[in-house]
């Protein structure tokens, strides 16, 4: 599935899309869980363009950005002379984003008087401005996002239980790259192609064998914004422009003095003995078509699983680590 900035199409993204596709039509509020750099606000922007909303403002605030009486202003407004430095009247993020997407990042940092006041908006649809007593109202539909357990700081006391409740109408579970390795090489492909059009080059030369295993392997802890960053940045380095990128510098702070490359040799095959990173198996014959080996190896592990928990699609799923769904996903995909 490919969207503009939306790329992907393994069977945990693809249901992770239908999902969105589905709660977009429905005018209640959205929370987004996904960990830092996997294109949390991406999906927001999703949910916006398919929702009635769709020309109406989307307008994005990071909570973590701000401190609390900044962010007290930014959501709300002020009124002139409300607080020390303020001058004449400021218009919040409720406000211009009326009749469109309010989207909240890193939710989880929100100071609990924020939160009381998020809270009033929500079920009211009415708010203050700072400094002021005019109630005003927002017809604004509210979509968060937190790479926080919000359930457990609520447990804590540290978030309000039942702002979690409001907000939770349901619950976008937006997954880490490791999680999704059938899209690395569609993702680094397109961040690739991208640089190339900045930098003026004519063509992309594609990656190595060597190279392109090395980036389905690496864990890729700051997920699609690190994928982006490895890219762009082997693109600008290569030595030799127009022809496949063979080297790879997956943490810079760690480059060796004499610029070599070496982070690809971890995650890169060894024909002599293979890195116990590598997903390459042993007895595989380069070159090969990627995307073709991948299904081929996604569908004999599927067939011997069912066969292992005796055509029980449930065991067959629990046995790797997928919800039902998921499972029943990539059997469609691959027609089995």
């Amino acid at each position: 599935m490919q969207n503009r900035n939306i790329i992907g199409e393994s069977a945990l993204f693809l249901e992770m899309l239908e999902k969105v596709s589905k709660v977009a039509a429905i005018q209640r509020p959205v929370l987004i869980i996904g960990p830092r750099g996997s294109g949390k606000e991406l999906i927001a922007q999703r949910l916006h363009f398919l929702s009635s909303r769709w020309d109406q403002p989307f307008v994005a605030l990071n909570c973590a950005a701000l401190s609390e009486n900044l962010i007290d202003s930014e959501l709300f407004g002020h009124e002139s002379g409300s607080f020390t430095g303020s001058r004449g009247k400021h218009e919040g993020r409720f406000e211009r984003a009326e009749g469109g997407t309010f989207f909240l990042d890193e939710l989880a940092t929100a100071p609990i008087v924020v939160q009381e006041k998020l809270l009033r908006v929500i079920e009211y649809g009415e708010f203050e401005r700072v400094g002021g007593s005019k109630t005003l109202k927002a017809d604004v539909r509210l979509v968060c996002a937190t790479n926080e357990n919000l359930p457990q700081l609520a447990a804590q006391g540290d978030f309000r239980a039942d702002l979690l409740d409001r907000l939770a109408f349901d619950v976008i579970h937006v997954p880490a790259l490791s999680q999704r390795p059938e899209d690395i090489p569609l993702l680094a492909k397109h961040f690739a192609m991208g640089m190339c059009r900045e930098l003026g080059l004519p063509l992309f030369g594609g990656f190595t064998d060597n190279a392109l295993a090395a980036l389905v392997a690496y864990p890729w802890p700051g997920n699609i914004r690190e994928l982006k960053n490895v890219v762009e940045r082997a693109v600008y380095q290569n030595p030799a422009p127009n022809t496949p990128i063979g080297e790879l510098i997956f943490d810079p702070f760690q480059q060796s003095i004499d610029n070599n490359a070496v982070s690809v040799n971890e995650y890169a095959i060894d024909d002599a003995e293979p890195s116990k990173n590598s997903i390459v198996s042993a007895d595989i014959s380069l070159p090969i078509e990627y995307k073709q080996w991948s299904e081929n190896n996604d569908i004999a592990l599927l067939t011997q699983t069912l066969e292992h928990a005796k055509h029980n699609q449930k065991a067959a799923a629990e046995l790797l680590g997928l919800s039902y769904h998921q499972f029943r996903g990539m059997m469609r995909k691959y027609k089995l």
